[in-house]
């Protein structure tokens, strides 16, 4: 994606009984009162509710973007150093988990591996089904792939071929939009169906596998949209800001993965997802 700063906040509780994002997108000005069961139309189930999952101590989720040589960004890694930063972790004792084991962790308080981490890609890159999958694997490790569907076959980016065989090998496919515009400018009903709605009925075409897991253009959000996406997703990803208090399955936070060290990104995962705001 087109890189943006990224502010680095972190969240808040909910009042009942009782992480480039914009840090004021993210308060609750609605003043209503958390629930707790969150109902999806296509799946009506009791979970946890806001205060709960608040509460629960945050995964450590590492976002990739553009992994090759030649570039020197933020958002660039090359492929010898996410290999080592993959191999860090592996060596490390961490366990890779997906979406899936998330959401049970958080809405059902099912038990994680020891050691848990996501390791997550943004924007469909190529290299993405090229470089990173295949180093993954070879450290028996999953990814999440969030695809912008706009992208399918064009140059630079994976094929629909490419992004079938992730899903078949057991990572995680799941939605940064179809052409990655920030939800804070949907305005109408069509705008997420444009947006939300076909596309992840388009990946879900692709891979034979439902589409629950979106992440956000450039991470921003607000609580409108929140509310939205809690009717089609399970959990909606941001990067280092405050969550939302009424929604926080879909402000779970993730941290961009820089070219540090392997050690020095290892110490930045404990100190983003330990610290408590």
């Amino acid at each position: 994606m087109d890189k943006r700063s990224v502010f680095y906040i972190l969240a808040c509780l909910t009042g009942s009984i009782l992480t480039a994002c914009n840090p004021s997108s993210g308060s609750n000005k609605s003043g209503a009162t958390p629930p707790t069961v969150q109902d999806r139309p296509t799946q009506h189930e009791t979970i946890n509710n806001a205060a709960a999952i608040l509460a629960k101590t945050e995964v450590p989720i590492l976002c990739y973007h553009r992994i090759e040589d030649g570039r020197k960004d933020d958002y660039t890694v090359s492929p010898a150093l996410f290999e080592a930063q993959i191999r860090a972790l592996a060596d490390s004792g961490y366990h890779a988990i997906l979406p899936d084991q998330l959401y049970g962790y958080l809405a059902h308080n099912e038990t994680l591996p020891s050691k848990p981490v996501m390791i997550t890609f943004d924007d469909s890159r190529v290299e993405h089904a090229t470089i990173a999958a295949p180093v993954l694997e070879k450290y028996h490790f999953k990814g999440v792939f969030f695809i912008m569907t706009i992208t399918y076959n064009k140059k630079n980016y994976m094929t629909k071929d490419q992004i079938a065989q992730l899903a078949k090998a057991g990572h995680t496919v799941a939605l940064h939009t179809w052409d990655h515009t920030m939800v804070t400018k949907y305005k109408e009903a069509a705008d997420w169906k444009k947006e939300v709605t076909d596309p992840k009925k388009g990946l879900e075409s692709i891979t034979g596998k439902p589409v629950d897991y979106l992440a956000y253009p450039y991470g921003i959000w607000n609580h409108q949209a929140t509310e939205e996406l809690n009717k089609q997703m399970k959990i909606s990803f941001i990067l280092i800001s405050k969550r939302d208090s009424v929604y926080p399955l879909q402000t779970v936070r993730r941290m961009v993965a820089p070219a540090w060290t392997p050690q020095g990104l290892i110490k930045a995962m404990h100190k983003t997802f330990e610290k408590k705001s």
